[in-house]
């Protein structure tokens, strides 16, 4: 179901919010698209399979580091590569991914409401921290965790359960925010209030977030 950016603002009545970053609040998908191929070029491995590209998509940065190892041999560890791969993305948060549309509108009614925020994602918290800060929404967030952090990727709940016991909170209380159909998926079988919204990097599965979502975002 599709909710107008107005009435997804007046339909949002959770007191409690875990957003996603990357292609949820940041248009931040193609540069992660682009990272695993150029970490792997700067290693001479030019040829990269497709299913090792779909395997790593719900993992975390260290899981994904060790399928690289065990996949092409490389002579080092999970820990050394995700740092190597955390830095190539830093400069990018920290330069040049831009805000969605519509996100500190968005945010900044929420907040107004009392709606208590924080962001989950796959990406390391430094690196949230640098991004969200030089686009001016952080202060709308009690924290950031990352599923580095939980040691877990969104193909399980961990990371939604350790956020909302944070925020002090139940699922059924929670409202996530997710493109991605797989960590919409985790959070609605969690018991969450899901919002899927749309990104582009996503789009071949929209009709499927479409039916799984409590409420859809086509634009902030």
């Amino acid at each position: 179901m599709n909710f107008s950016k107005e009435a997804t603002y007046s339909d949002m009545d959770k007191h409690y919010a875990i957003f996603d970053m990357d292609g949820t609040l940041v248009d931040s998908m193609v540069y992660w698209g682009h990272l695993a191929g150029e970490f792997l070029e700067s290693k001479g491995i030019a040829q990269i399979p497709k299913d090792i590209l779909a395997k790593i998509k719900p993992m975390t940065m260290t899981e994904a580091a060790a399928l690289f190892i065990q996949e092409f041999s490389l002579n080092s560890t999970p820990e050394s590569i995700a740092v190597e791969m955390n830095a190539m993305m830093g400069e990018h948060y920290r330069k040049d991914i831009p805000l969605k549309s519509g996100v500190k509108e968005y945010l900044d009614f929420l907040y107004q409401k009392g709606v208590q925020m924080c962001v989950v994602s796959a990406t390391a918290e430094h690196l949230m921290e640098a991004c969200l800060k030089r686009l001016d929404i952080l202060k709308h967030f009690r924290f950031l965790l990352s599923c580095e952090t939980v040691g877990a990727g969104k193909d399980k709940p961990d990371a939604y359960f350790a956020a909302a016991k944070r925020l002090g909170a139940s699922p059924a209380n929670t409202a996530v925010y997710e493109d991605a159909l797989y960590a919409a998926e985790t959070a609605k079988n969690a018991g969450f209030y899901v919002i899927g919204v749309y990104d582009e990097s996503a789009e071949k599965y929209w009709d499927k977030i479409e039916n799984l979502a409590d409420e859809t975002i086509r634009g902030f």
